[in-house]
């Protein structure tokens, strides 16, 4: 339908935007970036990936593109979560490009022609180029892509570079994965070993001493030997430099004052809003949180709170103040009726919409007016509706359904879907307001109609309701409260240990997040919009606290830098609550293993920790390939020792395990009979393979100097 629909009728410029701007990210990038504006000063590049310079003006294009598909309106926590999804997809193409280049790996014009004039084109562009009969136009393809080569500039032409970039490293990367997946080398000869494991089982006796039997507080974990398992396991704890940071917050919500404030306004205004008689200058002269509406509001759609106190007062009657969300609130019943859920109907259009190009209406009044005049007689004579709808309906858009639609009072997004709200007043009020089988020429900005109501389906009692609501704000008062005790501590405590004692002496909550922050993070443990903090935190020294508070999200914050932490491995502080637990088990293993020793039998290894011998692999479950043994857990060394053919004489040396300490003796061992083909690995092999960029990334040489700008 024309006055629904007619976006569609706006032009090629429109369309492509959107598609390119749909098409942005679709490399293993999720959709949703964008960014606040920010020029980032004259700085000319906010980094380089593998000696390739990532210009300040290619990151801030991105990131105006996103900026276009969010409409512009990003803000808080998402600005920069937003910008970091975009330097990720930048970092992604810049490593993955290196790779290409090495290779020779290129993509032709004739073969950029293949992806987009064929079924393989992306689905947002043939969303785009379909025609009603559901098939992909690749003439209308073809005509747009040639429009857009020979324009100099605009923005089609940079929809369309966009676009050819996209598939171009998208069909890269396809080449790329490929050569990766066939690279992939399985021999026949693990094969078969792999099938025989399957096969074999073993059947165990053994004796477990779990670690808990010696008390934690029984063995000490020196930072020197934290220090020592550090340095054993380099790969696995090296980390990035950092800060850590406390802070203290004073809330800014609203006080009981501010509440008891928004009360007493809302209710010194009943009485004169139910003496008023005009209901919407009334609502907007006294500043209400929420506007005025016309319309009439479904009984299922009112607060359920106060559903149905509301649907049960009379005309012009007040009700309130009640809390609704974060607002109180004053109602008046302006009127009732039975409103339809959705309506059916058809109609034909007369536009008088102004041309495009020189604004002057395709037909004047008069004779809009006399054509739907003469279309209603025609009807009324007998003439078929939906031939009429083919003749002369402007709605190109109904066409092909005989003029009809649907209609549901509510969608879920009045700009987008077709409901009362969306239509044009006129419209709505005549299918809606009016009964089934009722026909009527109507007059809207679109031109003029000749409507019937076919059917209406599923009515309610609707109401027509004014509302005078105020927030329940901070007041000043509460806001300077808060910032003068923010300041009070910023400006006493100037080092760790003086804000260490004041929150002590005041009983201040101290907020230590857990988490070391990296230079471009922008949260902060329940702090969500710390990008400030953060950057002052990285031009701070260790120990130094803010001398001016922060105001994020509902508090005033005062930080403090307790700790900078320089890349490589940890100090032993820092890497203790991670890495006690293992140093403290591998002890306890030594005493076992140590007490464990002499024993020559299972029964004298069970005895000297009074527990009892377990058995396992009866049900013949116990194989080389299993994960998991019952009864005793994920312990993969126990697994390959069980089928060590040393300990089917006698009994293992003590084996430090996951979970405790192992002593197994072998009982048996035997094959299953069974044809079952084993588990594939070649294809888990090929699916390891495709994690290959993760690898890439971490060998390229990236410099991330983004926080130098924003």
């Amino acid at each position: 339908m024309q006055i629904i629909q007619k976006i569609r009728d706006k032009g090629a410029a429109i369309v492509i935007a959107v598609i390119a701007l749909s098409l942005i990210g679709f490399i293993l990038m999720d959709a949703n970036l964008g960014l606040s504006r920010n020029s980032g000063g004259d700085r000319a590049s906010v980094g380089k990936i593998n000696g390739k310079t990532i210009e300040t003006k290619e990151y801030q294009a991105k990131i105006d593109a996103m900026e276009k598909q969010y409409g512009g309106r990003v803000a808080g926590a998402q600005v920069y979560q937003l910008r970091q999804n975009v330097w990720d997809q930048l970092v992604f193409t810049k490593v993955v490009e290196s790779e290409f280049e090495k290779l020779g790996l290129s993509f032709s014009p004739k073969e950029l022609n293949a992806v987009i004039y064929s079924e393989d084109a992306p689905q947002q562009l043939k969303q785009a180029f379909t025609d009603k009969s559901g098939k992909y136009d690749v003439a209308k393809v073809q005509e747009w892509f040639q429009m857009v080569k020979k324009a100099k500039s605009g923005d089609q032409k940079d929809a369309a570079l966009e676009l050819v970039d996209q598939i171009t490293l998208q069909s890269l990367y396809t080449k790329y994965s490929g050569l990766i997946a066939a690279s992939a080398y399985y021999p026949a000869w693990m094969k078969d070993k792999e099938v025989a494991e399957s096969k074999t089982f073993a059947n165990i006796s053994y004796v477990a001493v779990p670690y808990n039997t010696i008390n934690d507080s029984s063995i000490k974990v020196t930072d020197q030997d934290i220090t020592d398992y550090l340095g054993k396991h380099k790969a696995q704890y090296t980390q990035e430099g950092g800060r850590q940071v406390a802070y203290v917050g004073f809330s800014t919500n609203p006080s009981s004052t501010d509440t008891a404030s928004a009360v007493e306004s809302v209710s010194n205004l009943k009485a004169a809003f139910a003496a008023d008689s005009t209901p919407k200058i009334f609502v907007s002269k006294n500043m209400s949180a929420r506007d005025y509406d016309d319309d009439y509001a479904l009984k299922s759609t009112l607060p359920p709170a106060q559903r149905d106190t509301l649907a049960s007062l009379p005309v012009n009657a007040v009700y309130g103040p009640y809390l609704d969300g974060n607002e109180f609130v004053v109602a008046k019943m302006l009127g009732n009726r039975q409103l339809p859920d959705t309506v059916k109907c058809r109609h034909i259009l007369i536009s008088m919409e102004p041309d495009q190009q020189t604004g002057i209406p395709k037909l004047s009044d008069s004779v809009a007016k006399k054509r739907i005049d003469s279309i209603e007689a025609a009807i009324k004579g007998g003439a078929d509706f939906a031939e009429m709808v083919t003749k002369y309906s402007d709605d190109q858009g109904s066409k092909d359904k005989k003029g009809e639609y649907d209609f549901p009072y509510y969608a879920p997004d009045p700009k987008q879907a077709p409901c009362f709200k969306s239509l044009a007043r006129e419209f709505a009020e005549m299918i809606f307001y009016g009964n089934t089988g009722d026909k009527k020429v109507v007059k809207t900005s679109f031109g003029y109609h000749y409507i019937e109501i076919l059917n209406q389906k599923d009515f309610e009692p609707a109401y027509k309701i004014a509302y005078v609501a105020k927030n329940i704000a901070a007041s000043p008062e509460t806001m300077n409260m808060a910032n003068a005790k923010a300041s009070k501590i910023a400006g006493e405590a100037r080092d760790l240990k003086a804000f260490d004692a004041y929150v002590a002496k005041e009983k201040l909550q101290k907020n230590e997040p857990p988490v070391l922050l990296k230079e471009n993070d922008y949260t902060l443990g329940q702090l969500q919009d710390a990008r400030q903090l953060i950057k002052w935190a990285f031009d701070a020294k260790e120990g130094e606290v803010s001398s001016e508070p922060f105001s994020i999200g509902d508090q005033f914050v005062v930080p403090v830098v307790t700790k900078v932490v320089p890349a490589g491995l940890p100090d032993a502080k820092t890497a203790r609550p991670q890495v006690e637990f293992l140093v403290r088990n591998a002890k306890k293993a030594e005493q076992i293993k140590a007490k464990l020793a002499s024993a020559q039998t299972l029964e004298a290894a069970a005895a000297a920790y009074n527990v009892q011998v377990g058995n396992a692999g009866a049900d013949s479950s116990l194989t080389f390939s299993t994960s998991v043994i019952n009864g005793i857990g994920n312990e993969t060394k126990v697994i390959g020792a069980a089928f060590n053919k040393a300990y089917q004489t006698k009994i293992s040396e003590p084996i430090a395990g996951i979970n405790g300490v192992y002593v197994i003796k072998v009982t048996g061992t035997g094959v299953k009979n069974n044809d079952a083909a084993p588990v594939d690995k070649s294809r888990f092999l090929v699916q390891q393979l495709g994690g290959w960029y993760e690898g890439l990334k971490k060998l390229a040489d990236i410099k991330d100097e983004r926080s130098k700008i924003n």
